[in-house]
């Protein structure tokens, strides 16, 4: 009898050594050898702009689904000026052409784009992994990639799934591997979307190594009556990262866990010294007095951005959209929280600067861990800086008043409420061991299965001390409340014995509780949302197209989908479980 891909996947991780399979750290973690990031100038490298490749094609007047090869390939990439180019993992038509963000995909919405992705990568990994948690492992040797396009609305085969995974030239695939050809329909509103590796207890290694990248879906048909800034130059992408070096150039990760006689390598979360933006160091990008729009995404493994100019600038952000969707009219801010993998789809009016602002930096004040761990300094709390025109130029965009039309949630009749528990587990020192959703590790049988076309009612109650930002594979999903927990203490005395949320009257400890407030440009569709701590989250979760209808393919069909936190260091040690839709 064949091995289910679970029972197959408990094989895999049991032949798993205790050795680290990967890049040799050349000093251990004595700190000899790593950069102090504050020798390297700030904002003398130019924001890079990604290659475009187009996911589409034309003949004859006419689009046709697209077809492209997108390899991952080990090369060097420079990070700053004056800093050695550093070994990376990239994503490109080629090794020469490879980026880190990899090229911009750029899908025309309801066009299908096929991407057979390819791996070149080397033996070993550049980065240390630990295989204490459960990972993808290649006993003849290979780095285990698979691409998962964050956002998108796609067939299970092509979701990629984290055991769905494959080494170069396919000498060793994952237990739910049916090919590296993906394909996605592009059927769902127009957005902003990422490409990100995916591979079980390596995202975060294969995401600090450089593999992700931009993904656009775009409708003229719907975006250009709204007369919005457009263009290569006035519609850019910042994919936000931190990064640690060695002082020859090297990514730098530490290679001793917080617990290492559980785990040896891992540790809760990874923060860099540096901020990059698009793949440079602190960099700047010269801008007209006009309006600009930035589609700004987190794909730090656990940085959190809180973004704000100085209020002196005069400069303030527009909110167009909240991950991949638009909200239904801008919002205003001075300031606004990204968790890792959250979008924010933003304008920037550089003619609302003030007459003597020639330069203006980007700004970062999110403690790490957020919420309640370290202040930024001189160096994490700077992400770029603008440097402005004199003179003010002819800006032919606009803003309308309203944006595009989406389904208001339906409350009433939800198909199922679920209760969604996130814990972390600790030793008698309070070190961190692992974490889980629900009380259960990634192989235990999916019991977050909802009906394709339906509605469901999510309470999502956040038992640890950290803000966890959760993602849902396929679904969209509107915030409803956010209520802190009173007597949470002893919710989560029971929590912990039960684990069921029901007999631990998690309604009366809901009652009197404080209310947060939903920020308004965060109240549309999203698929990512922050967890507070010690609060319960109620969400509506759609398993249905945004657009209407039923999906283009069947959802039901294995390997299913998974729902986890987007802090990569929780989602590898193993804050993830199987979504598996149903008719």
């Amino acid at each position: 009898m064949g091995r289910t891909p679970c029972a197959a996947l408990l094989l895999v991780l049991a032949l798993a050594a205790s050795c680290v399979w990967g890049a040799k750290q050349a000093s251990g973690d004595s700190g000899k050898d790593i950069l102090d990031v504050s020798k390297l100038e700030m904002f003398v490298d130019e924001l890079p702009d990604m290659p475009r490749l187009q996911g589409y094609g034309v003949k004859d007047d006419l689009l046709l689904p697209g077809n492209l090869t997108v390899g991952m390939y080990e090369k060097f990439w420079e990070f700053h000026r004056d800093l050695p180019p550093t070994r990376v993992f990239a994503y490109g038509l080629s090794q020469d052409s490879a980026t880190v963000p990899g090229p911009t995909i750029e899908a025309i919405r309801g066009v299908p784009t096929h991407v057979t992705w390819t791996n070149h990568l080397p033996s070993r990994h550049i980065l240390p992994w630990d295989p204490s948690i459960p990972t993808a492992r290649a006993s003849s040797g290979g780095v285990p990639t698979v691409v998962h396009l964050h956002g998108g609305v796609q067939p299970p085969a092509s979701d990629g799934s984290a055991i769905a995974w494959f080494t170069a030239d396919f000498a060793a695939v994952g237990p739910a591997f049916a090919g590296s050809s993906f394909v996605y329909f592009n059927r769902q509103p127009p957005g902003c979307l990422w490409y990100h590796d995916h591979a079980m207890g390596l995202t975060r290694a294969n995401l600090l190594a450089g593999l992700f990248g931009v993904y656009t879906i775009r409708s003229p048909e719907l975006e250009r009556p709204l007369g919005l800034p457009y263009g290569p130059t006035f519609d850019r992408s910042l994919v936000l990262f931190d990064r640690a070096f060695r002082t020859d150039g090297s990514i730098y990760m530490n290679t001793t866990g917080n617990n290492p006689s559980i785990h040896p390598e891992w540790q809760p979360e990874y923060f860099g010294t540096a901020i990059i933006v698009n793949g440079k160091a602190w960099p700047y990008l010269r801008v007209s007095r006009r309006r600009y729009r930035f589609r700004i995404i987190n794909s730090s493994n656990a940085r959190f951005f809180r973004l704000f100019f100085s209020r002196h600038s005069g400069l303030r952000f527009l909110h167009l959209g909240s991950d991949t969707n638009y909200l239904p009219r801008p919002v205003h801010s001075r300031k606004f929280l990204l968790a890792p993998s959250e979008i924010a789809d933003v304008i920037i009016d550089f003619s609302e600067a003030s007459a003597s602002a020639s330069a203006v930096v980007l700004t970062n004040d999110a403690p790490y861990p957020y919420p309640s761990g370290d202040p930024t300094d001189e160096l994490n709390g700077k992400v770029m800086r603008f440097v402005i025109a004199p003179e003010r130029e002819d800006d032919p965009s606009r803003v309308p008043r309203r944006l595009l039309t989406l389904p208001r949630p339906t409350v009433h009749r939800p198909a199922a409420t679920r209760y969604i528990a996130m814990y972390e587990y600790e030793t008698a020192s309070g070190e961190p061991t692992h974490l889980y959703l629900n009380g259960k590790p990634f192989e235990a049988p999916a019991t977050e299965t909802p009906k394709a076309g339906t509605n469901e009612v999510w309470e999502v109650i956040n038992l640890t001390e950290d803000n966890h930002p959760l993602h849902i594979h396929l679904a969209s999903f509107v915030v409803l409340e956010q209520r802190e927990l009173v007597g949470l203490e002893e919710f989560k005395a029971c929590m912990q014995k039960a684990n069921d949320a029901a007999a631990c009257k998690v309604e009366e400890h809901l009652k009197g509780g404080r209310r947060r407030r939903v920020p308004r440009y965060e109240q549309g569709w999203k698929n990512v949302f922050k967890m507070r701590p010690g609060v319960a989250t109620r969400i509506l979760v759609r398993f249905a197209p945004l657009d209407g209808g039923s999906y283009a393919f069947n959802a039901t069909a294995e390997p299913g989908y998974v729902y986890h936190c987007h802090i990569l260091d929780h989602e590898d040690n193993v804050m993830m479980r199987p979504l598996k839709l149903v008719h």
